[in-house]
């Protein structure tokens, strides 16, 4: 189910919501599959002298907090995005190509998989790795 970002939610849990925070969570929302990298060099421009190292654990900790998606695109590199709606990716393994799937189209068989074992899944995003169309025509 899609939520709207609210950053006072931490507030809620009891967490401060600090410059660092704020200027992270601003950057997630200005959407995109952003690495850590690329949150730094945004935040920073909005907090000056934010470190790197403040960045990657700020962004571990709002993923814990449910505020932040990390995701295995492959290669080894993770991206982050705002946890404002859920949703999938689909990514070809030949070209990197990158689309987003509605978490709705998933909802049945998240239901099919806790009604069939019992499992309950917790995981908010799924990432799914094959061949884009252009990179099957070019295959044949």
């Amino acid at each position: 189910m899609d939520h709207e970002l609210d950053p006072h939610e931490l507030r809620s849990k009891g967490y401060r919501l600090t410059p660092q925070r704020l200027a992270i969570l601003k950057v997630l929302q200005e959407g995109g599959h952003l690495s850590p990298v690329e949150v730094y060099e945004r935040a920073l421009q909005r907090l000056p002298g934010l470190t790197e190292a403040t960045v990657y654990r700020t962004l571990e900790f709002l993923a814990e907090q449910g505020l932040a998606l990390v995701a295995h695109v492959g290669n080894g590199k993770l991206v982050y995005e705002t946890a404002q709606h859920r949703h999938h990716h689909l990514v070809c393994s030949a070209c990197g190509f990158t689309a987003e799937i509605d978490h709705a189209v998933l909802h049945s068989l998240y239901e099919h998989f806790q009604a069939s074992t019992g499992f309950k899944i917790d995981t908010s995003h799924v990432v799914f790795f094959g061949r884009c169309p252009g990179c099957c025509e070019s295959e044949n």
